[in-house]
């Protein structure tokens, strides 16, 4: 970001699939924040409990303490007007008024970062991250490494078998994924295996019991 003067806020949006270093971003960004004096709140979305539920952690452990919120309105009731920077992870669970919220507190003088997943288990826009990009003076896109082939990964592989838009998990649940090894059906498959599955054991209990 280049030299702001004077009292203006701004948004800096963070974005990329699981295991990009979203998180480890965010923290160290707000680390220096907190080095420089500078006054900052922190808040995470109370879905996301996987590793603390007082801290974002990054999946390689990196930590800072947080608030837990239910949505983006909580975090903008909860920000104190001497506050100057604002800290959000995985922001794409706070929901719709996510861009309101974001440029109310920039609008207000706070810096403001955010991280999230831009696309979701299906490969799709996941929003409301897609506006908030949009609108953010500042956007940095992180990719992983592909767990079949090594290359750079912009998707998120769900592993499991669920197509709930929202299934809150880490490593043995997603996986990063390159273009070429993403496989957005994967978990839609699994489901269907399920149902045949269980489909084949009710019918051979019911052979059985004749």
């Amino acid at each position: 970001m280049d030299i702001v003067t004077g009292n203006m806020g701004w948004i800096e949006v963070i974005v990329g699939p699981m295991f990009s270093g979203k998180s480890e971003e965010l923290i160290r960004r707000l680390k220096r924040a907190e080095i420089a004096r500078q006054r900052v709140q922190i808040f995470k979305p109370q879905l996301d409990t996987r590793y603390s539920v007082t801290e974002i952690v990054s999946h390689s452990g990196l930590g800072i303490r947080s608030e837990i919120v239910r949505d983006a309105a909580e975090v903008l009731a909860r920000v104190e007007a001497r506050t100057e920077v604002v800290g959000i992870d995985e922001a794409q669970f706070l929901g719709e008024s996510l861009v309101k919220v974001c440029n109310q507190l920039a609008d207000a003088g706070k810096r403001v970062i955010v991280s999230g997943l831009d696309t979701d288990y299906l490969g799709r826009p996941f929003d409301p991250m897609p506006r908030l990009l949009a609108e953010a003076e500042e956007i940095t896109k992180l990719l992983a490494i592909c767990m079949r082939c090594g290359n750079p990964a912009a998707h998120t592989q769900r592993l499991v078998a669920s197509e709930d838009l929202i299934v809150v998990g880490a490593s043995g649940m997603y996986e990063a994924r390159c273009r070429r090894c993403f496989e957005p059906q994967l978990a839609h498959e699994k489901v269907e295996a399920e149902k045949a599955g269980k489909q084949t054991a009710a019918s051979a209990s019911a052979g059985s019991a004749h």
